[in-house]
């Protein structure tokens, strides 16, 4: 039996495009391999958000052509956020001629066909489309779990932060129908999925260009109706359309968790300008003030980034500011990355390596802070978790989250998508730990 594995690098939307992928293969006959070595289609679905992401990526394609030499046969596909950039696709071509299809993110459901073009063929497949007002409904999806899933419900985005590659990756902004979304979910309740992640660039501008009368709001409330799901997450949101609404409906739908991912990137206006945000810092903070006046026990997450073009020193104290009076339970910080094609890229950049890791480490050792006494209110209380599995991190502990999305290792009798409560007995910044009651 022909088997197949993907390598997945990324955001959850990439990890939504491999089950897809997954699915479409499994569609066709392949199974899933234990493993690179023994596969018969390695796909790499690829991230380009960062240099880093890149410099990765290159990194294992330059490693699988061993694995090429001894496997002939085996066929190499790369697709995803990276080859939507001709430069690389140039590259691919030119320096990794082993690789057999390049295909990007708005034709992923035509894999199957480059893949028999491919097979039958026996010459390399390139196939890029740069952007689609269409969106394919009837991809299989090969899910991870069981027990929860990832919903797309917008693709592509309309923001153009001066930073972000995305609008070019992933071309414009497109909803998906809430009949469409809901029968989604309605099937994966009935297959016993309790969890569902509704997906997009920003989740708060969906319905935009629907022929419909819903916003995300009144979509999280039909969705709050179906039977079967007990827990609704999303992201991501942009504070610029955060609207009160939005803020009503988390709060009235019992089964949407007290969770939002509100990105920042910076705390400085100038900066905010800079970057096209459209928002500022107080307006940020006042929307923090409305989600816990409304929401008292809400957490939040955000996205943090250090050394935008023309940070100074000031601008840097103000992102300080904010992570002091918001108080993060989590933020992913990353030290600025210029990508190539956006308007940032074309700034003057004058902030020395040292003072990159200067500001990056305050920030790092302020947010840890942070987590750190937040994690320890958690110690004597009792915490519903849904069950994921055993830990990564110690195989003889169970793992899951709660509802306020913190990861929990525990020791007790569980099975994956079983969802228990458990007494919190030690906390780390990172995670929580605890035994299950029975």
């Amino acid at each position: 039996m022909q088997t197949y594995y993907i390598v997945t690098m990324g955001c959850q939307m990439n990890e939504n495009d491999s089950e897809k992928i997954a699915g479409m293969l499994e569609m066709e006959g392949y199974t899933k391999a234990a493993n690179i070595e023994n596969t018969d289609i390695l796909v790499i679905n690829t991230c380009s958000i960062r240099e880093n992401a890149n410099n990765r990526f290159f990194g294992n394609l330059g490693s699988f052509k061993t694995i090429k030499k001894e496997k002939p046969d085996m066929i190499l596909a790369v697709c995803g956020c990276m080859m939507q950039q001709e430069e690389i696709v140039d590259i691919i071509r030119n320096k990794y001629r082993y690789v057999d299809i390049i295909f990007g993110t708005h034709n992923l459901y035509k894999f199957p066909q480059l893949l028999n073009e491919r097979i039958n063929g026996k010459k390399p497949v390139y196939e890029i489309i740069k952007d689609t007002s269409v969106i394919h409904e009837e991809i299989p999806i090969k899910h991870e779990y069981n027990h929860k899933a990832y919903v797309s419900i917008t693709f592509g985005c309309d923001n153009f932060c001066t930073y972000c590659i995305v609008p070019y990756t992933r071309g414009r902004e497109k909803s998906r129908t809430s009949e469409n979304i809901l029968n989604e979910v309605k099937s994966l309740a009935n297959k016993g999925c309790k969890e569902i992640m509704l997906l997009g660039q920003n989740v708060n501008s969906y319905g935009k260009g629907l022929n419909e009368d819903i916003d995300f709001s009144k979509l999280l409330r039909r969705l709050n109706e179906i039977d079967g799901i007990q827990r609704i997450r999303f992201m991501t949101s942009h504070p610029k359309d955060l609207s009160d609404k939005m803020i009503d409906a988390i709060e009235e739908c019992d089964k949407v968790c007290k969770n939002i991912h509100l990105p920042l990137q910076s705390g400085s206006n100038s900066i905010l300008k800079a970057m096209n945000r459209k928002y500022t810092k107080e307006h940020y903070l006042s929307l923090i003030d409305k989600l816990r006046d409304k929401i008292p026990d809400i957490t939040i997450s955000t996205d943090i980034i250090v050394g935008f073009p023309s940070e100074t020193e000031e601008d840097f104290m103000h992102t300080l500011d904010v992570v002091e009076k918001v108080k993060y339970d989590s933020a992913f910080t990353f030290i600025y990355s210029p990508r190539n094609g956006t308007i940032a890229a074309k700034m003057p950049y004058e902030i020395s390596e040292s003072t990159l890791k200067d500001r990056f480490d305050r920030l790092i050792k302020l947010q840890h802070g942070i987590m750190a006494d937040l994690s320890e209110k958690y110690v004597g209380t009792v915490q519903e978790v849904l069950t994921d599995g055993f830990s990564k991190t110690d195989k003889n502990m169970l793992c899951g989250r709660t509802r306020s999305n913190k990861l929990v290792n525990f020791l007790g009798n569980s099975r994956e998508g079983d969802i228990v409560n458990v007494l919190i007995n030690n906390a780390t910044p990172f995670h929580l730990k605890g035994e299950m009651l029975k």
